[in-house]
């Protein structure tokens, strides 16, 4: 029992660490999010997203899936190997980080005239593709070092290193937008991702971590399982990247850029401001799975835990968004983007069943099971755009919200069924008994948005919150005891 409740109690520090992390970096995106929206307006926020957009297409294609395959190798190396054994996997993999960095940049600079055909529809933007393969370098490098942060589970360093970065980039790229406006988009990003990089060396740099010198042949036959593994996850996020950018090319042939620039600012809210949920489970969450994947016993045992955890604490955040959904939209952008409420609140309702589908999405990827998790990532993908190209051409920006929602229960529906029949993974009745109470306070939550008078709207939405904070307060009370952790708080501060 006493061992059910530290394993409930690190999920949720590891959750409310980068839950915490996240909530900074979203004050922060508030203020940046806002300004550059009054300076550049829906139109340059369009091109703002086209532009990463397109960086992360080309970072997807030439990073090999390091950042994923990393993790796992260090993760079973940290857990069962010395510290020679990490420390020479290190020196291999920040040497192979290099060479795709620049190998992307390469890439970047000799097909940016057609790349910026492709993404603007003519070749105006050749000369800023150019310049951004500073940023794919970079943006490389520093998916390197958070591998190995998140790989050796130096959980306080990476923390640590997302706050600093944030902070940096918002003071220092502001300023550009400000003097420049539309101009300063690619110094802005240029400079994001090289603040990103400089704080994170600082961070993964440690005495530890003694450099081993390899001559390439060595670094080429000593990284191969990684590359191997690397390139199936590598070929997934390509086709996600690609997803999301034909996604976008199609928003601005159909309705412009300016258009392009709503769809941005509305993924922004549902992915970073309600999704919050989601960067703990990828930072902490995978290394773990990694590290006991040869047991389903235990993986059924983590995936339960880490699901429950992850619906408790996303289904306020949901409702309390819904309730303040105009204010939050106003706050976070201008009048203008009004457009996209319902878009987001459709998208934000859809993260209730993305919370499961990827508590049990990151077993394939744990297990290795390469040609599985490129099936699945092809099939969801292709669906994701067909979904929202035809959502988006009925509907408009309301559409592709109804699209993504439909999508997460899509997802979560097929990977239930998957897991079971590969992995005999199944979730308990304890679970289903709470998510089932999470849809329907969830549902409810949006047939109060429904109501036309305001005041009422607003108590119902309140009564709503209130009892799904006091039900998620009730279940973490059952797992962890929250009154003993709260009173030891108490005693520590007076002390």
């Amino acid at each position: 029992m006493n061992e059910n409740k530290n394993s409930y109690k690190q999920i949720l520090k590891a959750t409310t660490l980068f839950g915490g992390v996240q909530v900074y970096n979203i004050l922060l995106s508030v203020i940046k999010t806002k300004l550059v929206a009054v300076l550049i307006g829906a139109n340059g926020l369009g091109v703002l997203g086209l532009f990463n957009s397109t960086i992360r297409l080309i970072v997807d294609l030439t990073k090999v899936g390091l950042d994923t395959s990393a993790v796992k190798e260090i993760s079973e190396l940290n857990s069962n190997q010395g510290t020679h054994e990490v420390s020479s996997f290190i020196s291999v993999l920040n040497k192979v980080i290099w060479i795709t960095g620049i190998l992307g940049a390469i890439l970047v600079v000799c097909f940016s005239k057609p790349i910026s055909v492709w993404t603007f529809g003519d070749d105006a933007y050749t000369v800023h593709f150019i310049w951004l393969a500073i940023a794919i370098v970079f943006s490389q490098l520093t998916n390197g070092k958070k591998a190995i942060l998140q790989g050796t589970h130096q959980l306080k360093k990476l923390a640590k290193a997302n706050l600093i970065g944030s902070s940096l980039s918002l003071v220092i790229t502001l300023p550009i937008y400000y003097y420049f406006r539309i101009d300063g988009i690619v110094p802005a990003i240029i400079l994001g991702f090289v603040i990103a990089y400089l704080v994170f060396l600082r961070y993964s740099n440690t005495k530890k971590n003694k450099v081993v010198k390899y001559s390439l042949s060595e670094v080429y036959q000593k990284s191969k399982p990684m590359l191997l593994l690397g390139v199936t996850m590598s070929f997934t996020s390509i086709v996600g990247a690609l997803t999301l950018w034909l996604i976008q090319i199609y928003i601005r042939n159909k309705g412009g850029v300016e258009e392009v620039g709503f769809y941005s600012a509305g993924i922004v809210v549902i992915n970073s401001y309600v999704g919050m949920v989601f960067n703990a489970m990828s930072t902490d969450y995978f290394p773990r799975l990694s590290a006991i994947n040869k047991n389903n016993i235990l993986v059924k045992e983590v995936v339960n835990k880490q699901a429950n955890i992850a619906i408790l604490i996303i289904t306020p955040i949901i409702l309390l968004f819904l309730t303040f959904d105009f204010l939050i939209i106003r706050i976070l952008y201008t009048k203008e983007f009004l457009v996209i409420l319902g878009f987001v609140t459709f998208g934000v309702l859809g993260t209730l069943f993305k919370a499961v589908s990827f508590s049990m999405g990151y077993v394939i990827i744990a297990k290795g099971d390469s040609k599985i998790f490129i099936k699945t990532s092809l099939f969801f993908n292709t669906l994701l755009f067909l979904i929202c190209a035809l959502s988006y051409n009925y509907w408009g920006l309301r559409g592709l919200g109804i699209g993504l929602l439909l999508h997460y229960i899509i997802h979560f529906t097929v990977l239930k069924i998957l897991t079971y029949y590969l992995y005999n993974l199944t979730l308990n009745k304890a679970f289903y008994k709470t998510f089932l109470f999470c849809v329907m306070l969830c549902f409810l939550g949006f047939l109060g948005t429904l109501i036309d008078y305001k005041y009422i709207r607003f108590l119902v939405m309140v009564l709503i919150v209130l009892i799904s904070v006091i039900f998620t307060i009730k279940e973490f009370n059952k797992q962890m005891n929250l009154k003993e952790i709260l009173l030891r708080l108490l005693k520590i501060n007076k002390k």
